[in-house]
């Protein structure tokens, strides 16, 4: 029997990354979802306790010891690490006029650098096995831009870019990057809008709804596995048609 596959997954307290954390651990990886804090580890381990080995942990993405630590104790007890899915991001909206630098910086510094060190870290042991999956979350604003959001359209358009370099950096060590690039989907956020702006954003979906975060975390556990070995440096959207690239 084959050892299973070991995955880290940023952001998996709720939504998109709680989702991909349960379709990965279904499949029979071995998950580490992370959060900001021990309230949030704590949802994840009581999430994945059916799962051996999967477990909640706490990780400042934007600090570099933070992440280091981390990494070591997956590396230590877990053995090695094959998929990272980079899903932590926060957003700090607000029209440019009005957006001041500390909304900017820390947009950036959360959806675009935390990342870049993330995979500087996760790259030195991917290369070592000779094999790693690393799936970038990215959103349709990245390439469609969005009113309020040109910290969080520059930091996604920004990962975009990240990805398909790495890529082909890496891809003669067997390791692939991708990105998956979600519109609109069902999450606590959406939640709070009126049925009035709901109904907004639903006029600019052909399909006429919003997406599952199960729909976007199917398309992450394929890309994690072995059957899509061939692709890398790719952005797929899965956004209903909103956006056609």
């Amino acid at each position: 029997m084959m050892n299973p596959k070991i995955a880290l997954v940023t952001g998996a307290s709720r939504g998109i990354g709680a989702g991909i954390a349960q379709v990965l651990a279904k499949r029979g990886m071995v998950v580490w979802g992370s959060a900001t804090s021990q309230a949030g580890a704590e949802s994840i381990q009581l999430a994945l306790q059916d799962y051996p080995g999967c477990k909640g942990v706490v990780l400042e993405v934007t600090d570099q010891n933070s992440i280091k630590t981390v990494l070591q104790d997956l590396l230590s007890v877990a053995g090695g690490l094959h998929i990272l899915v980079n899903n932590a991001g926060i957003t700090q909206d607000n029209l440019l006029l009005r957006m001041t630098n500390e909304d900017w910086d820390k947009v950036l510094a959360t959806n675009l650098t935390a990342i870049f060190r993330l995979c500087r870290e996760v790259v030195r042991a991917m290369i070592k096995q000779r094999y790693g999956r690393i799936i970038n979350i990215t959103s349709v604003v990245g390439s469609s831009g969005n009113p309020g959001q040109v910290n969080y359209s520059a930091a996604k358009a920004g990962l975009a870019g990240l990805t398909r370099s790495l890529a082909l950096e890496v891809a003669s060590r067997h390791i692939t990057v991708n990105c998956v690039a979600p519109g609109f989907i069902e999450s606590d956020m959406t939640a709070k809008l009126s049925a009035e702006q709901q109904n907004e954003w639903l006029k600019r979906i052909p399909l006429g709804r919003m997406g599952r975060s199960e729909e976007v975390a199917e398309l992450v556990a394929f890309l994690a596995s072995d059957q899509a070995g061939y692709i890398t440096g790719q952005e797929i959207h899965i956004n209903g048609g909103m956006w056609v690239n």
